[in-house]
C-alpha cells in the first residue's frame, strides 16, 4: 500500500504530519515525531523571532464525550534561532522533509524572518502561519485579504524557497473565492487548511466557570467538533486554487477514516493536532493502520486513486 505525497522535490513516504503547535517545541519532542516511523515529515513549532512563554494557564482543555479541545495557547515557542539551530542540524542527518513554521506578530517581523531562512542553508519548506487565533489583541492577518496579498508580495519578492501558509477556516462562499483569488497569484508550494476555530467558549458544567483562562475563557476549538469545517476547507480551496498548490488538510483528525475524507477532498498530506495531544505519537500508527484496513476493503492501493473524488450528489 502506498501512502506516498509530493510537494515540488520534497518526496513524502507517508501522508502523516504533526500539527505545528503539537508535540514540536523543544527539540525533544521534534526528534520525537522524526523517529515516528507512520510520519512523513516533521513541522515546527510556529515561531516567534523572541521566546514566548504564551498565554497564562490553564490554557488547554479537551472537552466531555470525545467532542474535541479548547486551547488558547498564544504561541509559546523557542524562539526563531532555536529552530533554526535545530533544522539546520537534523536535516543532514533525517531522510524526512522539515517544514519550518513562522508566526511573527507583525508583518516585519514575519519578512525579517524569512529573509534569515533565505540567507540560510535550510533546504526545507516554510510555513508562514496566518491563522494564529489566540494571541490577545492581535487579529488573524489571512481573514485580511488586502493584508494577505501585501504580506506575500512582500516576501515573494525576495524569497526563492519553498513556501507556503497556513489558513484560519473559512465559512463563506465568497471569502473562499476571495482568498484563492489572492493565493493563485504567487508561486505557493502549499496551503495548510484549517487551523483552530477561533474564538469558541466551553464552560464546566460543575463549576458553571469557563475552561480555559486567557481571553476570559474564549479559544480555538479543535478535534472531532471541527472536521466538517475542515472538509469544506480543503474541498472548497482545491476546487479553486491553482493545481500546482498542494493542500494540506488539518483538523478533526482521530481515525483512518478522518484522514480517508480529507484525502477525498482533495488533501495531498494530512497533519494530526489535538488527537495527538491527547494520544501521543502512537496515533500515528493506529490512523496508518485504519486508513489502510479502509484502501483495502475499497480495493484502492494508492492514495490518486481517491485524491479528490468526492461524490456529489446530482
Amino acid at each position: 500500500m502506498t501512502l506516498s505525497a509530493q510537494i515540488r522535490d520534497h518526496h513524502f513516504d507517508h501522508i502523516l504530519l504533526n500539527a505545528a503547535g503539537v508535540m514540536c517545541q523543544t527539540t525533544e519532542e521534534l526528534d520525537q515525531i522524526i523517529e515516528t516511523s507512520n510520519t512523513g515529515a516533521v513541522v515546527t513549532k510556529s515561531a516567534t523571532t523572541a521566546p514566548r512563554p504564551g498565554n497564562p494557564k490553564p490554557r488547554y482543555h479537551e472537552m466531555q464525550d470525545n467532542l474535541g479541545t479548547i486551547n488558547s495557547m498564544g504561541l509559546p515557542n523557542e524562539g526563531f534561532d532555536y529552530y533554526l539551530d535545530y533544522v539546520l542540524d537534523k536535516q543532514n542527518t533525517t531522510s524526512k522533509s522539515i517544514f519550518f513554521s513562522i508566526a511573527g506578530l507583525t508583518k516585519q517581523e514575519n519578512i525579517d524572518m524569512l529573509h534569515r531562512l533565505q540567507d540560510s542553508n535550510f533546504n526545507g519548506l516554510v510555513e508562514l502561519n496566518l491563522s494564529c487565533p489566540n494571541v490577545p489583541g492581535k487579529p488573524q492577518t489571512a481573514y485580511d485579504f488586502e493584508a494577505t496579498q501585501a504580506i506575500l508580495e512582500e516576501a515573494f519578492a525576495f524569497f526563492t524557497g519553498d513556501l507556503g501558509v497556513k489558513l484560519p477556516p473559512y465559512f463563506d462562499i465568497v471569502h473562499f473565492n476571495q482568498i484563492a483569488e489572492v493565493l493563485n497569484q504567487f508561486p505557493l508550494a502549499f496551503v495548510n487548511t484549517i487551523n483552530s476555530i477561533g474564538n469558541g467558549l466551553v464552560i464546566d458544567p460543575e463549576t458553571d466557570t469557563v475552561v480555559i483562562k486567557p481571553k476570559g475563557g474564549f479559544g480555538g476549538l479543535g478535534g472531532t467538533i471541527v472536521k466538517a469545517t475542515a472538509l469544506a476547507n480543503v474541498r472548497a480551496l482545491r476546487q479553486r486554487l491553482n493545481s500546482s498548490i498542494k493542500v494540506i488538510g488539518t483538523g478533526g483528525v482521530t481515525s483512518g477514516r478522518d484522514v480517508y475524507d480529507l484525502i477525498l477532498c482533495g488533501a495531498d498530506l494530512i497533519e494530526i493536532g489535538s488527537q495527538l495531544a491527547i494520544e501521543g505519537t502512537p496515533v500515528f500508527d493506529r490512523v496508518t493502520d485504519e486508513l489502510t484496513a479502509i484502501l483495502k476493503a475499497k480495493g484502492y492501493d494508492n492514495l490518486n486513486q481517491v485524491r479528490g473524488q468526492l461524490q456529489i450528489i446530482e
